[in-house]
């Protein structure tokens, strides 16, 4: 190998390493590598990451299997070797967080055998099968962080009882129960 050749593998590693957006590389959905980016977003030490399911930085398995499932389905039929879609992911602090994710894959034929994704956090949610106001939006975002409606009310410096018509709305229009099926609700909505 050519000194230029080395150079060249170490200018691309570092750029991969320090690029401002979140990458991660999986083979089979397994985390192969990250870089300092995904790091940060996620909250994880590169350690704990390495060699574990990306089943680790989802909410769910339900929704690892869903999204999973649908990624596959249409990389499958794609001819661009590409996904995108919003989704919740979660910290390793147990937040649940919304993200725009994109992934390519480099083995069209077998598309999970080795990927390329690229995450970035969104401030506020957004579902396309359910027509949500902003503020139920926001709303919905607390609720899923397990916040009563006294503590959203003191984040967005609104009445509780405000939050707690929202919260009445988002029921109603997510056909939901009670609160963990809320919770479900608004986490698996796509």
């Amino acid at each position: 190998m050519t000194v230029f050749t080395q150079q060249l593998k170490d200018l691309q590693r570092l750029a991969f390493k320090v690029s401002p957006a979140a990458q991660l590389i999986t083979g089979d959905r397994v985390m192969l590598d990250c870089n300092e980016a995904f790091l940060e977003l996620f909250g994880y030490p590169r350690e704990e990451l390495l060699g574990q399911l990306t089943l680790l930085i989802y909410p769910s398995q339900a929704d690892y299997k869903t999204i999973g499932n649908r990624s596959r389905n249409w990389l499958l039929c794609s001819k661009t070797g590409s996904y995108s879609d919003e989704r919740f992911m979660q910290h390793k602090n147990g937040e649940v967080f919304w993200a725009r994710s994109q992934g390519y894959t480099l083995t069209p034929d077998d598309p999970f055998k080795l990927m390329v994704w690229h995450f970035e956090r969104l401030d506020r949610a957004h579902h396309a099968t359910v027509d949500l106001t902003p503020r139920e939006r926001e709303v919905s975002m607390h609720i899923v962080n397990g916040l009563t409606c006294k503590e959203v009310a003191r984040k967005l410096a609104i009445s509780h009882r405000t939050v707690e018509v929202h919260r009445a709305r988002l029921m109603k229009k997510l056909q939901a129960k009670n609160s963990a099926e809320l919770v479900s609700k608004i986490i698996f909505v796509d």
